[in-house]
């Protein structure tokens, strides 16, 4: 197996998730730091569009949105195991609520002007006007939640997390599965980038404890590499044959097609390609590019849309 590469930088919560899940696989990686806002000349070099924060790159193969690189490690490294049965199907479930839900709440809740200070401590103004530019850009027309109603939404859903607890030390049983690392960044943003509101916490100790065991599991072996440097190593290596796949139509756009692939809700860049496999939860992207060469895209099927381009 080619090295793990991933895009990330420090202080994004769904690199987190990632981390941590390396870390308990015990999987050694190699760690390029992007930036916080475009332009990310070297990612999108990779991706060809696509510009959230992780991404995982295993040679020329290149893997978006940290459900599917979730999935990617699972296969990598089967054990000890993100979807244990028979709480698999449920483990997801919690996952993608946690990701789509929790996540959300707790980003309106730590974005309050103490949160803000603390955050932005240091950063010059411009640099902060820059960061909220890019991230209204990236969110399109959709609102944010106000703080308001984010603060008692995290308070809920902190009293509901807290509850799966009761009875046992991670979500759903005696060992992490996806819920629990899914679960965990959004709360790991509020205690180490705004401190000063991680007070929400207090009513529930037993997710304080979690949290505690969450963090030793640590991020495991990993070293630095440029982004120029994971260029080429795409530039350098094949992307894998994914022409055996079995192809599922949902859309009736057939295989060769151009096509463009975007998040369904923040994120919205279109990434544009030849549409080289559908199955049912992936779809893969051929993509040519002068300083990456010929690369495969990865998204999950789940919270992207598939769109053809009209000749």
């Amino acid at each position: 197996m080619s090295q793990l590469i991933l895009h990330h930088y420090p202080t994004s919560p769904f690199a987190e998730k990632i981390r941590l899940i390396l870390g308990y696989k015990k999987l050694a990686w190699q760690s390029v730091v992007i930036p916080t806002i475009m332009p990310k000349p070297d990612l999108t070099a990779l991706t060809g569009g696509y510009r959230r924060t992780p991404v995982l790159q295993i040679g020329a193969d290149i893997y978006c949105d940290t459900a599917l690189i979730a999935d990617v490690l699972e296969k990598i490294a089967p054990s000890p195991s993100l979807y244990p049965s028979p709480v698999n199907g449920a483990s997801r479930i919690v996952a993608q609520w946690a990701d789509s839900q929790v996540f959300p709440a707790a980003m309106a809740y730590n974005f309050q002007p103490a949160g803000i200070a603390q955050v932005f401590a240091g950063v010059p103004e411009e640099a902060v006007q820059a960061f909220v530019a890019d991230r209204a850009a990236m969110r399109g027309s959709a609102p944010r939640m106000a703080i308001g109603e984010g603060t008692s939404t995290y308070k809920s859903q902190l009293r509901r997390l807290s509850d799966m607890l009761t009875e046992q030390p991670y979500l759903m049983g005696t060992m992490p599965t996806i819920a629990d690392f899914a679960a965990y960044h959004p709360l790991w943003f509020t205690v180490e980038r705004t401190p000063s509101l991680a007070g929400i916490l207090e009513p529930t100790p037993l997710l304080k404890d979690w949290m505690v065991r969450m963090n030793s599991i640590g991020h495991g072996i990993h070293e630095k590499m440029k982004p120029s440097q994971a260029v080429d190593v795409a530039k350098q290596a094949s992307p894998e044959d994914v022409s055996h796949w079995n192809f599922v139509d949902e859309h009736g756009i057939a295989l060769g097609s151009e096509v463009t692939i975007t998040a369904d809700n923040f994120g919205l860049e279109p990434t544009p390609g030849i549409l080289v496999a559908a199955t049912k939860t992936r779809l893969t992207l051929r993509r040519e590019d002068e300083r990456a060469g010929t690369v495969h895209v990865h998204f999950p099927r789940n919270g992207f849309i598939l769109n053809k381009v009209k000749s």
